[in-house]
């Protein structure tokens, strides 16, 4: 039988002593973290969660190498982020992404580029089916990575954002050459996809109980009631968000057409 693990990380704020002062309060990322948490182990899913301190990079990736482990072909993983998103500049070279910038999932420590989220999912065997669900800004591709007038978007402020990514320009170059030292030399990613809160270009709402994005979702699983795949599940979440927040549905390798068509969170 396949075993399913599942990390789930919400961060209703971040340390503002590493981020210049900014301490990123939202309202509903831990909410989400517990639900999508309830989800998954109702689906028999084992799960972790990381809530706001502890959604650190040294936690966050070490719960995935632990997985990464101890996952086989066949198994599956589970990983929901609800939290800040963020930009910085691209680094040049042939890879460099069409928008020429990185996005980042805002942890409480620091920001963790997409190409770290890649790097964590390429550890796992091969044939393990690895699906994501971030309810952040700039998300649309987090893996490579409806609220009112006055919702609040999960997104760092573009001043804030220019300013750390000045700070930590060594940092991040150093980061991305050890990254590409360590990639396949073919450029291939990890079979995996990811239903992200919004497109790369746009915001995420926070909520009250729930942000938009998780709000929808948990709409349409309606307690396990859905019945399609994958893609048909990313077009029933469309639907219940307005174009300004519009979720992606984002392939890096080759999932094969089984994967695609499982209902989601299925073991």
């Amino acid at each position: 039988m396949a075993t399913g693990l599942a990390l789930h990380v919400g961060l209703n704020g971040v340390d503002p002593a590493r981020y210049e002062g900014w301490d990123g309060t939202l309202r509903a990322c831990e909410n989400d973290a517990h639900d999508m948490a309830r989800l998954a182990r109702t689906a028999g899913f084992e799960t972790t969660r990381l809530l706001t301190r502890d959604g650190t990079v040294a936690n966050v990736t070490g719960v995935l190498a632990d997985a990464a482990a101890r996952l086989v072909p066949g198994d599956i993983l589970l990983l929901t982020y609800s939290g800040h998103g963020g930009q910085v500049p691209d680094a040049p070279g042939p890879d460099v992404e069409p928008d020429a910038l990185d996005e980042t999932l805002v942890f409480y420590d620091r920001q963790f580029l997409d190409d770290e989220v890649q790097a964590a999912f390429r550890a796992f065997a091969d044939d393990v089916r690895i699906v994501a669900f971030f309810d952040c800004c700039h998300s649309g591709s987090s893996i490579e990575l409806p609220g009112g007038a006055d919702a609040e978007g999960r997104f760092m402020p573009e001043p804030r954002q220019r300013q750390l990514y000045e700070r930590d320009r060594e940092f991040f170059t150093e980061l991305r050459r050890s990254l590409a030292d360590a990639a396949p030399a073919d450029g291939t990613g990890p079979d995996a996809l990811l239903v992200s809160g919004c497109q790369d270009n746009q915001v995420a709402a926070d909520g009250e109980v729930n942000g938009a994005f998780t709000e929808a979702l948990l709409k349409v699983w309606d307690a396990g009631g859905f019945q399609g795949g994958y893609r048909e599940f990313h077009r029933a979440i469309q639907r219940e968000l307005p174009p300004t927040q519009s979720p992606n549905l984002y392939l890096t390798g080759t999932p094969d057409r089984g994967f695609l068509d499982q209902r989601p969170f299925t073991i």
